[in-house]
């Protein structure tokens, strides 16, 4: 994981590299595929766990349709994209947004959703520790699993393929494929374009990546 500025990221990620080292089994013919972080909620911004059943806030639904707008840009002359997305509501709100640009509908898979966070839910996160076992949640461990299976299965859909989904799920993305997690790029409705490069992966914000300043409201 990133270096820099992982503490604003949250605490208890230093075993993600080691649970990731599997990595998603990407088919050798992808060299290319997309991310999306859902828009903003209101339990985002006041930094609280949040259930599955959130709602993005007025905030959220504008960056749902900018982050639409950019990838119609990105996708324009695809003849079909392929968007899977969480099932939770604020990813897909946020990728139906994008559905009405392609004109393509999203693919939920439960497996894509955020970590549960059981008895953590409705309490403070402003000093998340990834690595914690909340009391009816999942541990990270099972939270890894679980979406390395769904990332998999995911891009190996036929191409494009657009994920929508969680902050949590590219914590887990961008372990997978050694790739530098930081705040920037864990914005809320943040498009990304994830290239292979040699052995390795690259990701490329697009549109003006969102300045990476003060925490990142997660979970």
């Amino acid at each position: 994981m990133a270096t820099g500025g992982q503490h604003a990221l949250g605490r208890g990620l230093e075993r993600l590299p080691a649970l990731c080292a599997a990595g998603c089994d990407v088919p050798d013919h992808v060299s290319r595929f997309y991310f999306l972080r859902h828009g903003q909620t209101a339990r985002n911004a006041l930094r609280i766990y949040q259930s599955i059943d959130e709602p993005l806030n007025a905030t959220g639904l504008a960056q749902a349709e900018q982050a639409a707008l950019l990838l119609a840009a990105e996708f324009a002359g695809s003849p079909l994209v392929h968007i899977v997305c969480s099932d939770a509501p604020r990813a897909r709100t946020t990728a139906q947004a994008v559905a009405r640009q392609l004109q393509h509908p999203p693919v939920p898979h439960a497996g894509l959703r955020e970590r549960h966070f059981g008895a953590l839910i409705g309490t403070s996160s402003a000093d998340i520790d990834w690595d914690c076992a909340p009391e009816g949640g999942e541990t990270l461990d099972q939270f890894v699993a679980r979406t390395l299976a769904a990332l998999t299965e995911a891009i190996a859909q036929p191409g494009p393929v657009l994920i929508v989904a969680h902050g949590g799920t590219l914590h887990v993305l961008a372990a997978a494929l050694g790739v530098g997690a930081h705040a920037a790029l864990l914005a809320n409705a943040q498009p990304l374009r994830f290239d292979r490069e040699g052995e390795g992966w690259r990701v490329t914000p697009l549109g003006a990546a969102q300045p990476a300043c003060g925490a990142v409201n997660l979970a």
